[in-house]
């Protein structure tokens, strides 16, 4: 007899008890099993997100990015309302109602398992992705769903939705390195989330399921149907109208690839600050958040840039032209050829299509059929060809001599006009430093960094040259010698044993001037004079004062050689040397890094690089001479409370407010904190060194300078056998820069090219650029020094009879005397009446 359908409900009622009971006992077992082993929610309240370190001029501009993973950390009031509903109505719509766990897609999923022994649409809800992403792994088991399950649960427990969705939309991976909503915005579409339109919105919630699948960049047709489909949601939701989803249906795909927000690119600075913060940080440093500051002013690096560029320009000028870069046989190839080849520095790559006499039709990266003629393009009217570094060619009459179609060539813009250029193999370097607390102010290490990544400021060691006289000379006025002492420029032969091996030193003109003044000599670069400076003087008395300005004093050779600077050293170090002369004799160290804060803003490194402090010494000599039971003048009290109070240069000021750098910044002042340069140059000895070194801009190897119409600036040339070095290190009161230009191999520069026509015209286009807003400084003079009238032929003091005297400054200890005459004090209050000499 057929049981009735009530006996069978009850049978299946019996028996689904034990089945219920086992399926209870199951999960409990599991549970039990697997919650000791999950890890705590708590990690999430405090979670650090991998993310790129960004390296910030001092006006807070981002100058680098480094990092494998591309993410910026975004709050959830700052993520678009209507980006919230497309990411719902895309992965979990029911975000806001469930409890982390949504059953019905459960057991859709248990179905699948079931049938065909693995999961094929999940059913994870934002919660359980979010516990996938942060603690488990993608494979596709019942244990790991379980696991995500009792995680979803608990994280539902402990944070609030908009938290959950906070830490979703920062985790999740959106392709092209890019992690987290407000990275993927800037990373298709180059602007911040907040500024994207709905379409843009929708097409990046789409991301999330199929990163590479739904790529608006290498799939557009796909990722434009998965964007439509989630704005059809998107009103079935209630989240639009009709009006917005047709109108964002309509939108064309936009994105593209957007590298990092770069405000102006330094590739030189940002690898040096990575670097430095690797050194400080660990491995940490690229991937926590870290943001550095670094010392550079954008403004003057752009000028750096500019000047250093232009610099191997008119070098490569002045040379000749070596010909087109390659040449592409095959028009099909010309386009892929001009896409592939990435611009250097400034300078363009560009394809000749047709050549005429006078006149070439080239194709570039963005325009086709661009015409060049020799009237209007610099470069071609007057073209010379290179034959050797010491020779080029006649201008060239016919342009189909050099080029032919399919010629790939460069070109660059200045002003609107184009001019025709070319890679330079010459290469060049420059560094600028805040000569008071060695902050530096720019930094180029090359013509182009993705050339080259060698830094030839901090890793190129090439001899200065006459670049390294003045260290020598401070050695000389150190040791007695005066502006005015006598050395003869004659002759020398140092005989090693043999003819051929005796060192017979010489002018770089190739004469010989006699009896020369050390002023004179400085200014006029005379290389028989420094050598015997060097002899007087002791090579180990020498090597102390160059130690002092920071050489290491056992790396140089022991002989005479020393005087015309052969032993290399870098960029860096010789601007480092340089600094002292400009800030009256004061040891800095150079940086690059001025603070490190962390993703919260904290402080966690911060430079302690001594800075001048001269209210220090004022401040000393003040309370010296009241122990002493003395009065301090009231110009040295004066003076003392005027620096106490003067602003240190790089004290940080809030230079930007709406920066987000700044705003987050807990910097404190701590400049008061900071070291004191030591004093290694006295006082005196570094005014008259200042003295001589202006000298050389007024009637020395570097008055070219005078360009700039300034009184304060001072430096010195450098010129090395060849030449194959071209240096010159330059200063005033604000900046200290130095300049070097060569070939990387050693070549020749030519026989033309010294420090003042290769090095100084780089160093006269950055400073005038970087000091055109900054008034003249007047050194003032320390006392113990007195200016007197001598006879330049003997540097002796004019007598009554001296009719080409000129005035020299001398130590008060060192003035020389005639008769019974009194020197000239120079400080004012003390001087005596003038000689009947001095007048007329």
């Amino acid at each position: 007899m057929l049981p009735t359908f009530k006996q069978a409900f009850r049978f299946i009622g019996l028996c689904s008890i034990p089945a219920a009971g086992f399926g209870l006992l199951l999960t409990a077992s599991l549970y039990l099993y697997l919650s000791p082993k999950l890890p705590s929610v708590e990690t999430l309240k405090t979670v650090k997100f991998q993310t790129p370190l960004r390296v910030y001029s001092q006006d807070l501009l981002l100058i680098g990015e480094f990092g494998e993973k591309r993410r910026t950390p975004i709050e959830f009031k700052d993520i678009p309302l209507l980006f919230v509903q497309a990411m719902l109505a895309a992965e979990d719509d029911a975000f806001y109602s469930h409890i982390g766990v949504d059953f019905n897609g459960l057991i859709r999923a248990a179905l699948e398992l079931a049938t065909t022994g693995s999961i094929q649409t999940g059913g994870s809800t934002i919660t359980m992705q979010l516990a996938r992403n942060f603690f488990l792994t993608r494979e596709q088991s019942f244990t790991r769903k379980f696991n995500e399950i009792l995680l979803a649960l608990r994280i539902e427990d402990e944070l609030s939705k908009d938290e959950i969705f906070q830490l979703y939309a920062n985790k999740i991976y959106l392709g092209n390195r890019a992690y987290g909503v407000e990275a993927a915005a800037l990373t298709y579409y180059g602007r911040t989330i907040s500024n994207l339109t709905l379409a843009e919105l929708a097409m990046i919630a789409g991301l999330p399921k199929a990163p590479s699948t739904f790529n608006p960049i290498i799939n557009p047709d796909r990722a434009i149907s998965r964007r439509d489909w989630i704005l059809r949601r998107m009103v079935k939701l209630g989240f639009i109208s009709l009006t917005q989803y047709e109108d964002a249906k309509n939108s064309p795909s936009t994105a593209q690839y957007h590298g990092p927000m770069i405000a102006y690119n330094a590739p030189y600075v940002a690898e040096d600050a990575r670097l430095a913060a690797l050194t400080t940080l660990g491995p940490a440093a690229q991937t926590d958040g870290y943001v550095v500051i670094t010392t550079v002013d954008s403004k003057l690096q752009i000028h750096a840039d500019q000047a250093l560029r232009k610099g191997l320009r008119d070098y490569d000028l002045r040379h000749g032209y070596r010909g087109p870069e390659a040449h592409i046989k095959n028009a099909q190839e010309w386009r892929a050829t001009l896409l592939n080849t990435p611009v250097a520095g400034i300078l363009e790559p560009a394809i000749i299509t047709a050549v005429t006499g006078d006149s070439l039709t080239i194709n570039t990266q963005s325009q086709d059929g661009l015409l060049l003629t020799k009237e209007d393009t610099d470069g071609l009217a007057d073209l010379r060809l290179l034959i050797s570094e010491n020779s080029r060619s006649a201008p060239v009459q016919n342009l189909t001599e050099v080029f032919t179609p399919g010629d790939l060539i460069r070109i660059g813009y200045e002003q609107d006009k184009i001019y025709l250029a070319q890679l330079p193999q010459a290469q060049a370097a420059l560094v600028s430093l805040d000569p008071e607390t060695g902050a530096i102010r720019a930094l180029v290490g090359g013509f182009d960094f993705y050339q080259s990544h060698f830094n030839r400021v901090t890793q190129a060691q090439r001899q200065p040259g006459s670049n390294f006289k003045p260290f020598i000379y401070t050695a000389a006025l150190e040791h007695g010698m005066s502006p005015a002492t006598i050395i003869n420029d004659a002759p020398v032969v140092f005989d090693n044993g043999s003819a051929e091996e005796a060192w017979r030193p010489e002018n770089n003109s190739g004469e010989f001037y006699g009896p020369t003044r050390l002023r004179k000599a400085l200014y006029l670069s005379r290389n028989l004079v420094s050598i015997r400076i060097l002899r007087s003087v002791g090579i180990n008395s020498a090597l102390n004062t160059i130690n002092k300005f920071g050489f290491d004093r056992k790396a140089f050779p022991r002989d005479l050689s020393l005087a015309l600077g052969t032993h290399a050293l870098t960029p860096l170090q010789i601007a480092t040397g340089y600094a002292t002369f400009a800030n009256g004799g004061y040891k800095i160290e150079p940086y690059l890094i001025e603070r490190i804060e962390n993703q919260e803003g904290d402080v966690v490194f911060q430079t302690q690089h001594p800075m001048v402090c001269r209210h220090c010494e004022l401040t000393a000599e003040v309370k010296k001479t009241e122990i002493a039971g003395e009065k301090a003048s009231p110009e040295k009290n004066l003076l003392a409370d005027d620096a106490r109070t003067e602003k240190p240069s790089d004290q940080i000021t809030d230079p930007t407010q709406d920066n987000p750098v700044t705003r987050r910044s807990k910097v404190k002042d701590i400049v008061a904190s900071r070291p004191a340069a030591a004093r290694i140059v006295e006082p005196r000895i570094a005014y008259l060194i200042d003295s001589m070194l202006k000298d050389v801009i007024i009637r020395g190897t570097g008055t070219k300078a005078q360009a700039l119409k300034r009184t304060d600036i001072a430096g010195k040339t450098g010129t090395t056998n060849g030449p194959r070095d071209a240096w010159f290190s330059g200063y005033n009161p604000d900046l200290v820069t130095t300049v070097w230009l060569g070939f990387d191999d050693n070549k020749l520069l030519g026989k033309r090219e010294f420090g003042g026509s290769a090095a100084l015209p780089i160093w006269i286009d950055y400073m005038a650029a970087a000091l055109a807003d900054k008034p003249v400084k007047r050194r003032p003079q320390p006392d113990g020094l007195v200016s007197v009238k001598i006879d330049p032929e003997t540097g002796k003091r004019a007598g009554p009879t001296t009719t080409n005297a000129i005035f020299e400054l001398f130590l008060q200890e060192n003035v020389p005397m005639v008769d019974d005459t009194l020197a000239m004090p120079s400080t004012p209050g003390s001087r005596p009446p003038p000689l009947p000499e001095d007048i007329f």
